[in-house]
């Protein structure tokens, strides 16, 4: 007896172009390569990257969530 084949899952969403975004940007050095200006007695460099971890996951939340809303049926 054979099983009952399940929807293809697809991962083919066009949110996904969105996740190569927190990885380039922080490759861009000319955006935080200074000392100002500083926010909270930390230079422009520290406080940036915690700026940048907060774009990853924003976009990941981002690209998760309309992801899945596609895949209701």
């Amino acid at each position: 007896m054979t099983e009952p084949e399940s929807p293809r899952r697809t991962d083919r969403s066009p949110w996904n172009w969105l996740l190569p975004v927190p990885i380039v940007v922080p490759l861009l050095t000319p955006l935080y390569n200074h000392a100002e200006p500083r926010l909270g007695g930390f230079p422009l460099f520290y406080w940036l990257q915690l700026a940048f971890i907060l774009l990853g996951v924003g976009t990941t939340t981002l690209v998760y969530r309309m992801s899945k809303r596609g895949d209701r049926s």
